[in-house]
């Protein structure tokens, strides 16, 4: 997000696209290769500036060792001290190219992983907490620096056999260390609560439950909610999807207004046939 807090950004890179539909006719048939699935998601929040791009590209377009990933005409390097995120991206449903450069500072960097299930085959670790982050793209033309946050997720299975329904959120505190949840539920199974706040020292601080504060349903009418012991609202909508939401939430620590990127995901939705049919629509692949 940026320092003025008018624009944010969203960059996932997938090895294995978690929401692909691709992945999951090709897993069905055994021939799930998470090599062959491979995306660079790119979301553009802000006045004039929003895009959202999403192609998958296959094994032939895509290479990667320990400090870089190419996803076809885009690619990531670390150098050591920064993430380097080159786009080339066109985006969906308006053809509207994306394209640029980002830099990522981590201020931390955190070698810990979290088990997200009982079986351990899902798992979280943040990367770095905190982090500057600097947007330089020449389409659309922009230009802003902010705090940035990096994470990391992995499987052992399709998202849809290790869960039912998440809501995640991360904070920036006043004092510059960040607050992680992860509040998991199943229909089958009690749920789960991971409340950490990552503190600048690089200190990880348990945080205790808190209260559950029920928000609003969607457009397309998602349940979700958030822990705090303050209410929070909801202080602007960025993603509203049949399976997905993602907004930033206005609340309260230690007694200072905060904003908190929020997001649910539904599974039963995702994998639903109609939802797998809309997705071609949202994520085109070039193989």
């Amino acid at each position: 997000m940026s320092d003025d807090q008018q624009h944010g950004l969203t960059l996932i890179a997938f090895v294995g696209s978690v929401f692909s539909p691709y992945y999951r006719w090709a897993h069905r048939k055994g021939r799930g290769d998470p090599e062959n699935h491979c995306a660079l998601n790119v979301a553009l929040y802000g006045r004039g500036a929003r895009r959202w791009t999403m192609t998958e590209r296959g094994r032939r377009h895509c290479q990667r060792d320990s400090s870089r990933f190419e996803i076809g005409p885009s690619r990531l390097d670390w150098d050591g001290q920064c993430l380097h995120v080159r786009i080339d991206e066109v985006g969906v449903p308006l053809p509207r190219a994306v394209r640029g450069h980002i830099r990522i500072w981590p201020q931390q960097l955190f070698t810990q992983i979290e088990t997200l299930d009982a079986a351990g085959r899902h798992r979280w670790g943040p990367i770095a907490p905190q982090a500057r982050v600097e947007v330089d793209l020449e389409q659309p033309g922009l230009r802003w620096q902010g705090q940035a946050y990096i994470d990391s997720n992995e499987g052992d299975e399709p998202i849809d056999q290790g869960f039912d329904h998440w809501d995640w959120s991360r904070t920036l505190w006043p004092d510059g260390s960040t607050e992680v949840t992860y509040d998991m539920q199943w229909r089958d199974r009690p749920e789960r609560l991971l409340r950490l706040r990552y503190r600048t020292d690089g200190e990880i601080e348990p945080l205790a439950p808190t209260p559950t504060q029920s928000l609003p349903r969607t457009a397309w009418g998602i349940a979700r909610r958030m822990r705090s012991e303050e209410a929070v609202g909801v202080h602007e909508q960025l993603e509203d999807t049949p399976f997905y939401q993602r907004c930033l939430l206005a609340r309260r620590v230690d007694q200072k207004p905060a904003l908190a990127f929020h997001e649910t995901l539904s599974i039963p939705r995702l994998v639903s046939p109609i939802v797998q049919g809309m997705l071609p629509f949202r994520m085109p692949r070039r193989a």
